[in-house]
Formats: C-alpha cells, structure tokens, sequence
C-alpha cells in the first residue's frame, strides 16, 4: 500500500514525465531552403519538397474504413497502375497487423501529394482518415555539373558535423537556411512515431533568395572552353574565374579535377583554396614594385647574359637556353625573361630587400581578400624579418619570377584586376543582393579593398606593357593576339614538385584582361599537370582558354552601353499582371508564359506545379515557342512542347 501511494502521489509526477517523454517528442520540421540564383534570374540551386504518404490503418472506424477502403483502392490503383484488389488486400492487411504507419507513396513531388491527400478516406485528415503526411526537401541544382562547386552546400554527417561549400554553404546560415518549425509526433511501437496532429505546432519559415553575380551564359562558356583544354592536354585539374573589372563582381568561376576514371568534374574549388607558387604572372607585381619605387624604368637596361644567372650555386635560366643579350626591362618582361627580371630585382632590391618587400605589402598583396566562402588560401611573402625559414639568400631573386611566394588564383585575378581598374582593387562579389518574395532585403555593393596600389603613371607603364605581350610579335602571348579585338596579360609557367626531378611537373597559367582599353572584364586561367608530352606552356595550354573567353563573351554578349529603361508603371500592364497572379496562385494550374526563358528554368517551373504534366524539350538555349498558349488552365498527363534555340 505505502509502495502504490508512493508511485502515485509522491514520485507520480516524475514517471508521469517519463511516459510523456517516452511516447510522445517534438520533431523538428525542417525550413524551406532558399533559392540561389544568377545575376540575370536563372535558378542555380533550390529545394524540392518531397512527401511520404502513409495511412494509420487504426484510426478509421469500423464504418468509415468499410465505407472507403474500395474507392481509395481504385484511386490508388488508377495512380500507380497496381490492381485494385492489390490495394485491397493490402490495406486490410494493415488494419488487421493493427498498422498504423503503412507506407502508400514515398519520395513524391507536390503535385502528387495534392493528388493523393484528396482520394477518398485520406480526405478526411488525420483524426478521421488516418492520414500521416512526412515532407523532407532535397538540393537540386538545375545546371548539374557546371558551377556546382562555386554554387556549392551544405551538409551534415550523422555526428552532426557540417561541410559547407560555395556560395550556397558560406550564406545558408545567415540568409538560405530560414528557421525550422516542430511538430509532436506520438511513438506507436516498434521504434515507429505518427504526428499528433494535421498541422505543426511552429511552422518552419522559410528561408530567404539570394542572387548571385554568376552569370550563366560566361559560366557557360566559360566551363566548356576550360574543359576541352583539360581533356587535350590530360591535365590534373584547373580552373578559370571572370571578374567584372570595375564592381569586382564574378561573372563564371569554374573548378574542374579529373577522377581515377579519367573524367573531369567540380572536384575541389581550386581558385579559392589552391594557393601555389605563380611563376611568371608575379612578374607583374614585380615590375609594377619596382616602378613605383622609381628603382628601373621601363627603358632600364638588363643583361640576361647567356640565358644563365647563379646565386650561391642555384641556377636562374631562361626557357630558350641562350639568353636575349641586353635588353630593355619591358622587352625581358613581355619575352618572360626569368633573367632579366631576377638581374633589375637583384640590382635594385640586392641592399635592402625589406624595401621590396614593404612595396608588396603597400599593394596589399599579404593580405587574404576575407572571402564569405569558406577554405582561402592564404598568400604567402617571405620577409627577411620575419623568421619562420621562409627567407634566404635567394628569397629575393627566386621571388622575382613567382618562386617562394604563393597566392590563389584568385588573388592574383584581384591584382590583374586593379591594373586593369586604373588602379583600384575591388573585392571579388559573389552575391549581388538577397530577396524576400521578390523584395530585396539585402544589396551588396563594390567594397574597395585599395583605392590606389600604384600611381596613375605606374598603372599606365604596366598596363602597356600587358598589352605588348599580346601585340608585339616578340610577346610570350602574341598567339592570342587578333586584330577584331584587343587583349592584354601576362602568360606563366611554373614549375611544380621541382625538389624532386622524378615527379617535376608544370603549373601553366594566363592572367589578364578584355578589351585592353577600357577593360570589361579581367579573367585567369590556371591548369596543373598538363603532360609534358603534349605541352605546358602557359601560351599554349591556358592562353587559347583566355582568348576563347574573350572572344566569345564579346561576341555573344557585345559591350556595349546599356540605357537603363524608367521605373514606370503603366495601369494596364500592372491590372493585368495582378490578374495572372490572382489567378496563378488560386489555382497553381495555369499555363504560364515560358517564351524568353532558359529551357532549364522553364522545365522547374513545370515540374513544381500542381498538376502533373509531360513536357517535351526540342532543342536546348532560350524557349521560343510553347504548344499551349498562356493563361491556359493545364490538365493532368497532359503534353507541352517546348522549343528552344
């Protein structure tokens, strides 16, 4: 008796807890991730809901199951093209086993769970019907490959731990991810758990829209051209980024590895996290130090003796073997001298290489851009002093040809980038604003990271000096040179596992810009382990990805100055377009207007509406034509063909 009245009263509210604690639990209810877009609109990452739809055999009484297991069964059967009688069995089976978690369809788009919620006995909700509805949400990305890992994600293992990569990983907890709702479920044994309710105790709020600067007809191009060049010359990995040179704003960013199988995918992202030694494109930074410090001129003098320098028994050579005899700086610098530029360093730095060192700092080139993407690298400048064993008696001749420094590609655009700027460097951008149902919540606007890393005479030498090595006929990148359009840069090729001669290897790059007057846009190119047997100069295996680039983006995208059309509202346009909403969001039925859009955005559009229909794609590009007229309420099963070009 004192135990009964113990357990009751006593201790009754602590085991009364436990069985609620046992029995019933909040499960979290994930929020809708948000969209990611590029610059002009077009879907580059987005979440899918998908639905589980399973029936508590239990619940219904003994009338009603009776009254609604034979209807259910047909509409079951008509959905999934299983007999009738199959369902039947079925469901009756489940009644009797007393199961009140029977799977009826797993892993369905909306419309099909529209569809299925509305068949006879799940109609009538979950305290009457039985009805259990379970959604989770699934990352698609609509280009597939291209840009996936600039695009990038968030993921979390079984421990909990989190990856997050790209775009998509370095703004989710801040703006894509939203904020999760509950939802009590009740355990109904065998480690199974049903809601407690038709709806959540919190709804989830979904998270906001963010557009990036990608822009996906340069993403395009770009990828393709970097990929044949890849497969030509069997290399291990590369990757390529556009810049727009005067807001910063990345336009492609493409990251391609090759797998054991021989096939090149978005592996790693190479031109945010791989920071090597740059070989010859630090020429530029080189001369443009030595300029501003007035230690050489562009007309200084150099002797590239038999194409031989030695310091404390380590070799400078140039690649033709013989040397050039005296020439200018510039000429050393568009032939790619190694020995030219190490001589006018060595000669103007030799005394006092802190000197050199400071001017690379002014330019902020040890500083990492702070990138919102997670895993920069970080630049690497040996000082004599700082010691840490990076500086030697050869730091500052080796450091003159791209040896013993190291930088992302990126960082190495963002420099290329300010020359072409006139002198201002700019952040790379990657989002341009974040949105709220089509509101804008967030803008990003150009962060200046220098307003002037070098004097205005300074940026005019080098600037001139880019475009020699593609104009002059001597020029290491003269084979990019085309008379219908300007371009300017600096070719590299640099040695890679150089300490050991069995593994030696080749890092081969292009940094420059397009137009050279009046630049758009600035690119780098960027390719390791290209076979030797083939080719590892930087003219010959990165350059034609740089000049293919320019070429194409002038061409299927012409610069030209855009005017800007008034923010007018006409009343007409306005009534109607309010009209097509009203109407779009009743009925989620309707045929909407596709002519103009990507034929991948028009696709999603279709496959996320209410209604299931069939769509036929003839072609690929932007969609010209569509089979069934706007405003078009669309049926079930139906067809709609799209052409594109």
């Amino acid at each position: 008796m004192f135990k009964l009245f113990s357990v009751q009263f006593l201790q009754g509210d602590k085991y009364r807890a436990m069985a609620t604690e046992r029995v019933i639990k909040n499960v979290v209810i994930p929020a809708n991730r948000g969209n990611v877009y590029s610059v002009k609109g077009n879907l580059l990452a987005t979440s899918i809901p998908k639905y589980d739809i399973r029936l508590d055999a239990i619940t219904p009484s003994n009338k009603t199951f009776e009254k609604y297991v034979k209807p259910l069964s047909d509409s079951l059967s008509q959905y999934s093209g299983k007999p009738s009688s199959y369902y039947q069995q079925e469901i009756r089976k489940a009644r009797a086993n007393k199961n009140r978690y029977y799977l009826l369809a797993r892993n369905i788009g909306y419309s099909d769970y529209t569809r299925l919620r509305n068949f006879p006995l799940l109609e009538l909700g979950a305290f009457k019907g039985g009805l259990i509805v379970e959604q989770t949400t699934k990352r698609e990305h609509p280009m597939g490959g291209i840009a996936q890992r600039a695009i990038g994600y968030e993921r979390f293992d079984e421990n909990g731990n989190v990856t997050r990569a790209g775009i998509d990983g370095a703004f989710g907890v801040k703006y894509l991810r939203g904020t999760d709702g509950q939802r009590k479920k009740q355990q109904i044994g065998k480690g199974q758990w049903k809601p407690l309710n038709d709806a959540n105790e919190i709804d989830p709020k979904n998270g906001y829209d963010v557009y990036t600067t990608i822009d996906v007809n340069i993403q395009d191009i770009a990828h393709h051209a970097l990929l044949e060049q890849l497969e030509k010359y069997k290399a291990d990995h590369g990757c390529v980024v556009v810049m727009e040179t005067k807001t910063g704003e990345i336009r492609a960013i493409s990251n391609l590895g090759r797998n054991t199988d021989g096939y090149y995918y978005e592996r790693l992202n190479y031109a945010v996290g791989e920071s090597h030694e740059p070989g010859s494109t630090f020429k530029l930074m080189a001369i443009t130090a030595a300029l501003e410090d007035k230690v050489v001129d562009t007309s200084t003098v150099v002797d590239t003796k038999n194409g031989r320098l030695t310091f404390y028994g380590k070799h400078v050579e140039d690649s033709n073997h013989r040397g050039y005899g005296k020439i200018t700086l510039s000429r050393a610098f568009e032939l790619s001298s190694n020995t030219g530029m190490v001589a006018a360093i060595d000669e103007a730095y030799r005394k006092n290489p802190s000197k050199f060192v400071d001017r690379l700092y002014a330019m902020d080139l040890n500083k990492g851009l702070n990138l919102p993407i997670i895993g920069e690298g970080k630049p690497i400048i040996p000082d004599p002093r700082i010691k840490n064993g990076r500086w030697s008696g050869i730091a500052l001749q080796w450091m003159a040809y791209g040896y013993g420094v190291s930088f992302t590609p990126l960082q190495t655009l963002t420099f290329y980038n300010a020359i072409a700027n006139d002198g201002e460097m700019v952040k790379p951008q990657f989002l341009r604003e974040v949105k709220e149902f089509g509101d804008v919540i967030v803008p990003f606007e150009k962060e200046v990271i220098n307003k002037q890393i070098c004097s205005k005479e300074t940026v005019a030498k080098v600037q001139q000096l880019l475009k020699n090595v593609v104009e002059k006929k001597h020029g290491t990148g003269h084979r990019l040179y085309s008379e219908n359009f300007s371009m300017a840069g600096k070719t590299g090729t640099c040695q890679k596992d150089y300490a050991n001669k069995d593994k030696l290897s080749y890092i081969s790059s292009f940094a420059g810009y397009f137009p050279a007057e009046n630049p758009k846009y600035s690119c780098i190119v960027v390719i390791h382990e290209p076979d030797k047997s083939v080719g590892y100069y930087g003219a010959d295996v990165s350059g034609p990805v740089f000049k293919k680039i320019a070429q194409k983006i002038f061409t299927d995208t012409p610069i030209v100055d855009e005017i800007k059309s008034l923010n007018v509202k006409v009343a007409s346009v306005e009534k109607e377009y309010e009209s097509f909403y009203n109407v779009a969001q009743t009925y989620k039925t309707i045929m909407p207007n596709l002519i103009g859009l990507p034929a991948m955005d028009a696709l999603a559009l279709l496959e996320n509406m209410q209604v299931k229909v069939k769509v036929k794609l003839e072609g690929s590009g932007i969609v010209k034509k569509q089979s069934i007229e706007q405003n078009i309420k669309l049926k079930n099963n139906q067809t709609v063909v799209l052409s594109a070009s």
